[in-house]
């Protein structure tokens, strides 16, 4: 007998996100992750509104075809912040770090990421 849609959407179960897929995977450095990914969604970004190739991006961006076609890929691992920001630079945009206290109601300080 087939199930109604209803029936079967009760019987998914479904887990909420926490907002970051690398800390719901369980990997240990989940914010670093998130954050590069993040930069690397803008460069993708960027490269795919210039149609700029592969080759392009890589000289533009000082780097070599394979590791830019790795990084498009989402390999970043061993790949630091200060380089993707570095890129983020060479792609013609102006990247600003601020530094803030963080509400009393956290015990430490927290690292986003916002595009304007």
């Amino acid at each position: 007998m087939k199930r109604t849609f209803a029936a079967r959407r009760q019987a998914m179960k479904v887990e909420v996100g926490s907002g970051n897929v690398y800390a719901d995977l369980g990997y240990a450095d989940a914010e670093d992750m998130l954050v590069k990914a993040q930069l690397m969604t803008k460069i993708a970004e960027i490269i795919r509104q210039r149609r700029l190739t592969q080759t392009q991006a890589a000289k533009l961006l000082r780097l070599t075809q394979p590791k830019i076609s790795r990084l498009l890929r989402g390999e970043f691992r061993g790949v630091s912040e200060r380089r993707l920001l570095r890129c983020l630079t060479l792609l013609g945009r102006d990247v600003q770090i601020l530094v803030k206290q963080a509400p009393p109601r956290r015990a430490s300080g927290q690292l986003t990421v916002r595009f304007a």
